[in-house]
């Protein structure tokens, strides 16, 4: 039996399953507007700022 889960945008009962092209949304709207928040910076991943002069340094030893 398939696991249930809650969409995390709409909060909807969805099922896993490999047929939910959308797990863990409920449906292509709710994946586009969690996609839209990230691009809109309302969620985070905590860790300390990128430093682009370190970066750069990386792909020149490269």
């Amino acid at each position: 039996m398939p696991s249930v889960v809650k969409c995390p945008t709409c909060g909807k009962d969805v099922v896993w399953a490999p047929e939910n092209k959308f797990r863990p949304f409920c449906s292509e709207r709710c994946k586009q507007i969690d996609l839209g928040a990230w691009a809109a910076e309302k969620y985070v991943i905590e860790g300390k700022p990128a430093n682009p002069a370190e970066d750069q340094q990386d792909r020149d030893d490269d």
